[in-house]
């Protein structure tokens, strides 16, 4: 499985079976220029997308003709089933910024989880929903989302075998949140790619935990 990270949520993952997904594409230059990554050019056979704000639907920009993935329950696209888990996007119960929906999918026998813009520590019957998770794709910037103290907590409720974090300060975002640092300190198995794609196998997610950092691609 090849897992390429564009910036922000938005990620390219590429199973050796075929399918391509790709999660909560941003519009370029979405508020203001406050996302900056740059445009989307690998076609894909389905998109996931946790939420309708511009930072994580924009699939109209997207090339080809995905089948987009929306919402909370069970959707089977291209032989795949897709889990959508119904969370919040603050920790007032949608009040402030909305619902959010959690995706769980399997490429490769790997069991992928992304947390879109999830914005509260989870309950039990949300980590009962979402279940084993070998690769966690977890938003850790804070503001719009949990924070870095909030998503060591999420990795510690889900036991994922593997760590990706996500919607975090870089260069080519401009929001008031916080850089990847803040999350990465005094964690033990950081592993920073230097790259903006990891190939992972079965194999991979036998030999420990580990955080990896990738660089954005955009």
């Amino acid at each position: 499985m090849e897992v390429k990270w564009y910036g922000h949520a938005a990620f390219f993952i590429k199973g050796e079976e075929g399918i391509r997904v790709i999660t909560d594409p941003y519009q370029p230059g979405a508020y203001g220029g406050g996302i900056a990554y740059g445009p989307i050019g690998d076609e894909a056979d389905v998109v996931t997308v946790s939420h309708d704000h511009d930072d994580h639907n924009w699939t109209k920009g997207l090339p080809g003709s995905p089948q987009v993935v929306k919402g909370p329950g069970r959707h089977q696209v291209k032989g795949k089933v897709f889990e959508g888990i119904a969370t919040y996007h603050d920790p007032s119960r949608g009040s402030e910024r909305g619902e959010n929906t959690i995706f769980c999918f399997e490429v490769d026998g790997i069991r992928v989880c992304h947390l879109g813009d999830l914005g509260h520590v989870l309950g039990h019957q949300e980590v009962e929903a979402i279940g084993k998770v070998d690769l966690l794709l977890i938003p850790v910037g804070g503001f719009y989302t949990i924070d870095a103290g909030e998503a060591s907590r999420v990795v510690e409720q889900l036991r994922p075998k593997k760590v990706i974090p996500m919607h975090f300060k870089t260069p080519k975002c401009n929001f008031p949140i916080s850089g990847v640092e803040a999350f990465l300190q005094g964690k033990e198995g950081v592993r920073r790619v230097g790259s903006s794609t990891v190939t992972l196998t079965p194999e991979d997610f036998e030999r420990g935990f580990e955080i990896l950092v990738l660089e954005h691609a955009l």
